[in-house]
C-alpha cells in the first residue's frame, strides 16, 4: 500500500561537472534572489580546483540539489549550496554538506568557509550543526529581492 506520508528518499550525493550546468542553473534561480548564470556554473564545475557533487535522483536522473567549493591547498570555500524547493527540508542539503566535507577531508582540506545570509535561519542552523562556527561578517554583501543589502557571516569548520 502506498503511504501519503512516507519520507522521500534521499538520493547519494556524487560527482557532477559541467554537463549538470543548466539544472545547476535552474536550482540556484529558484534558490537565490540574484543567481549564477548557467555560463559560470558551468565555467566552475570545469575548473580544476573545483569540487561539486550533486543529489541526482534515480527514479528520473535529475538533480535535486548541488553543493560546489573552490579548494587552494588545505583550504576550501564553499561556494554555494542548494536544493530544489520541492525537496527542501527533507534531508538532501545535508546529506551533501556532509559527503562534500568528508570529500574536502580525503582530498587534504584542513579548513572550510563559507558565506551565509545572515537571515537564512535553517542555512545557519544546518552549518551549525555540521560544527562550523562565525568567524566574521560581511556588511551587506548579499542583494535581496527587494534591493535591500544582507549581511553574510563567514563560517568556518576544522576538519582536523
Amino acid at each position: 500500500m502506498f503511504n501519503l506520508f512516507a519520507k522521500a528518499s534521499v538520493p547519494s550525493p556524487r560527482p557532477i561537472g559541467g554537463e549538470w550546468s543548466a539544472e545547476c542553473a535552474r536550482i540556484h534561480a529558484s534558490s537565490f534572489a540574484y543567481p549564477w548564470r548557467e555560463a559560470d556554473i558551468e565555467q566552475l564545475l570545469l575548473a580544476p580546483e573545483i569540487v561539486a557533487a550533486g543529489a541526482i535522483e534515480a527514479k528520473d536522473q535529475t538533480l535535486a540539489g548541488f553543493i560546489m567549493s573552490r579548494t587552494a591547498l588545505d583550504e576550501a570555500e564553499i561556494l554555494t549550496l542548494a536544493v530544489t524547493p520541492e525537496r527542501r527540508r527533507c534531508g538532501i542539503g545535508q546529506s551533501l554538506l556532509s559527503a562534500h566535507l568528508a570529500g574536502l577531508a580525503s582530498l587534504g582540506v584542513n579548513r572550510v568557509f563559507l558565506e551565509v545570509d545572515i537571515d537564512n535561519a535553517a542555512a545557519r542552523a544546518l552549518y551549525e550543526r555540521f560544527g562550523f562556527r562565525q568567524v566574521g561578517e560581511r556588511k551587506a554583501y548579499y542583494r535581496t529581492e527587494g534591493g535591500k543589502p544582507a549581511s553574510a557571516l563567514v563560517m568556518r569548520l576544522d576538519l582536523t
